[in-house]
Formats: C-alpha cells, sequence, structure tokens
C-alpha cells in the first residue's frame, strides 16, 4: 500500500522537484500538490493524503498558522521543508513544538542539486512520518530501519576499550534522541531544578538548527544550555548539546570532564551519533552516570546505552506510547539496555531520584517549573 503524500510549496521548482525525488520511492505517491494553504486545505479533503510536506514561508497563510490550524482541526503527520537560515531554524523548531513530525531543511544556492543531494533523507523522513501516530500533537507506533545501506559501528571513532576505564568522579546526565526529540528533550530540561549535574545531549539536527535548539532551551530552562564548543569544561547546572554535523564525545582531566568534538564518518547513519556519546559516557563516567534514550527513529543509541548499564550507569529508556518514534528506544529495550521503561512525563522525576540515590541532593521541582513556564517567551 502506496504513502500518499501532498506538497505544499509557493514554488512550483521545488513542488516539482520534491514530487520528482519522492516518486524515485515505489511506496510513496505524490497525489497532488498545493502553491498555498488554501488550495491545500480543500486538496487535503478530496485528497485524503497521509503526509503533508509543508513550506515554513508561503503567500496568504504562512505555514506555521497553517500547522497550528491544521493539528487542531485535522491532526496528520507533517514534514515541514526549512530555509537554512537563523530564522528558518527558529521557526522549525515553533513547527516541532506545534507538532510536525519533522523537518528536511532546502539548502541555499542552487536550489535543484542541492535538494537532490538530500533525496534519501526526504524519502525516509516521508516514510517515517507515514507510521506516525500523531494523538496528542506526535505520539507514533515502532518504526523500522528503512535503509539497507552499509552503516558504520560507533567502533569506527571510539574503539571498546578491553578494560573498563576509571569512574568520573562527578556525576553525569546523558540524553539521546532523534525524531521527535527537540520537544522530548525540552520537555526533560523544563522538568528539572537548576542544581542538577552537567547534562550531555545528542540530538540528530543539521548545523544551524543545533545552534537556535541551544539558544531556545537556554531561554526556555533554568539550566544553562550551551551549544558545545570543544574543550569546553563540563559544569554541573549546564547543558550541552552536540553541534549538528560533529559528534560530541566526554573525556576527562585533572580539572573534570570536557568536551571533545570529532569531525569523523556517520556513525549509524548519523552525525552527531548518539552511540558516540553514550559510549564515551561509558567510559570516562561510569557508574556515575545516567543514560537517557529518548524518541527517534532506528536504533542508534541502544548499543552504547548498554554499554553504560554494563559499566554500572542507571538507564531510561522512554516508553512507546509517548514516543514519537520507539524505533530507538524501542532498540535499547530489546537489548537489556534500559532499568526503566517510562513516559516522557516521569522522566525528570525519575532522574532527580536516581541521583539522590547517588547522594546528589536535589529539591522538588514542581513550584520551580510552575514559574520557568510562566516566565518562558510566547511563541505565538
Amino acid at each position: 500500500m502506496s504513502i500518499r503524500v501532498l506538497v505544499i510549496d509557493d514554488s512550483a521548482l521545488v513542488r516539482n522537484l520534491l514530487t520528482r525525488i519522492l516518486e524515485k520511492d515505489p511506496q510513496i505517491q505524490v497525489v497532488g500538490t498545493a502553491a498555498d494553504p488554501y488550495i491545500a486545505r480543500e486538496k487535503i479533503k478530496k485528497l485524503r493524503p497521509d503526509v503533508l510536506t509543508l513550506d515554513v514561508e508561503m503567500p496568504k497563510m504562512d505555514g506555521i498558522t497553517f500547522l497550528e490550524n491544521l493539528m487542531r482541526l485535522h491532526p496528520m503527520p507533517v514534514i515541514m521543508v526549512s530555509s537554512y537560515t537563523e530564522k528558518g531554524a527558529e521557526i522549525t523548531l515553533r513547527a516541532l513544538e506545534l507538532g510536525a513530525i519533522d523537518f528536511v531543511s532546502k539548502p541555499l544556492g542552487d536550489l535543484a542539486n542541492s535538494l537532490e543531494t538530500v533525496s534519501k533523507e526526504i524519502i525516509h523522513k516521508v516514510r517515517t512520518a507515514s507510521q506516525a501516530n500523531i494523538r496528542a500533537a506526535g505520539h507514533a507506533r515502532p518504526a523500522s530501519p528503512l535503509s539497507t545501506e552499509e552503516k558504520l559501528s560507533v567502533d569506527s571513532i571510539l574503539p571498546k576499550p578491553n578494560k573498563q576505564r576509571t569512574n568520573g568522579a562527578l556525576p553525569l546526565i546523558a540524553i539521546g534522541a532523534s525524531t521527535g526529540g527537540t520537544e522530548a528533550i525540552k520537555e526533560v530540561l523544563l522538568g528539572l531544578p537548576e542544581k542538577m549535574p552537567a547534562i550531555v545531549i545528542t540530538q540528530h539536527i543539521p548545523p544551524g538548527f543545533s545552534t537556535a535548539f541551544a539558544k531556545r532551551m537556554n531561554r526556555l530552562s533554568v539550566l544553562t544550555v550551551h551549544e558545545a564548543e570543544d574543550a569546553q569544561p563540563i559544569i554541573p547546572g549546564h547543558v550541552y548539546i552536540a553541534p549538528g554535523s560533529q559528534h560530541l564525545l566526554i573525556v576527562q582531566d585533572k580539572q573534570g570532564y570536557r568536551c571533545k568534538l570529532n569531525d569523523g564518518p556517520p556513525v549509524n547513519r548519523h552525525k552527531p551519533a548518539v552511540d558516540v556519546l553514550f559510549r564515551s559516557v561509558a567510559q570516562t563516567a561510569g557508574r556515575n552516570a545516567t543514560g537517557i534514550l529518548l524518541t527517534g527513529m532506528g536504533d542508534d543509541g541502544a548499543r552504547s546505552l548498554l554499554e553504560m548499564r554494563e559499566a554500572g550507569a542507571r538507564t531510561i529508556a522512554q516508553d512507546e506510547e509517548s514516543s514519537v518514534v520507539w524505533g530507538m528506544p524501542g532498540a535499547a529495550i530489546k537489548r537489556g539496555a534500559a532499568e526503566q521503561v517510562l513516559a516522557l512525563e516521569k522522566i525528570p522525576s525519575a532522574l532527580i531520584y536516581l541521583l539522590a540515590g547517588k547522594g546528589k541532593t536535589i529539591h522538588n521541582t514542581n513550584s520551580l517549573r510552575q514559574r520557568q513556564m510562566a516566565a518562558a517567551p510566547s511563541f505565538s
């Protein structure tokens, strides 16, 4: 059974390019195109597509307004097509907040050739979106990996040592996520108080978008959030997000933990890759680490979350019901990597409880969360 797609973009060139790219896949059928949201609204009623691709910037009604109305009145899987700019990144993050499943960045320059270069990504994301259950703005059923291309493992970046390294002196939290992860990470960070151990994060996200994501989390959270830099000291109360197109590893010296960026090849077809971060944390922090694997397609992070657990770390995987795509956490659970399987909204309190068990005093976050949500800027 084919995946029926409606392409919405004000550019005839982009509509034609996306149609041509998507129909390379025999399981995808582009049932129509629309130049603006008003035409799209009628075609959705008539053609009943399974997935929309939606341009962020369009005439008559912008993509965000259309998406907000769509998710309220007729929720369905949407892939945003965004410009590769700071403004485009901010708008795209807002779209993910409203319930879009994922996004594809529209590179600057030669549009025809640049879109062709990401054709596999576009097809992959549309197929992933077609499996989404969008109840409560984006919850999904499990999805299986779609690509059969050979993929490099974490060994290509960080070989597994014969002996486990010394445990780090300080607690360290590592989080990995992919599809649906920007909102899942936000949910976790907003549930945490200021006095937390350091948190390191790998989210599958392109460069530019990772910068905007880190800035947005820094505005919303009481924690101090950075886009990670090479050799940057890692300190409690701070969050470090892997930059797009670079792996993030953790190393330790006499001063403590530091970020290490690696420009090696993709691992599990991703760069940054969760497996790279988790293995480095297992080797550096050992039993003083806590690993959390959130929503995402595929199995990146599952192998190294198990390594973290074997090193004595506490490990958590997001449950199926609250995941946008249950690929990554589901794979971790199948491997026996997850000590706990929890709904997204329960992860912050569970994390606080686990850290308290390690002797880390953390106060209740309820009133703090209310204050920070009240202070958060409006995106309407």
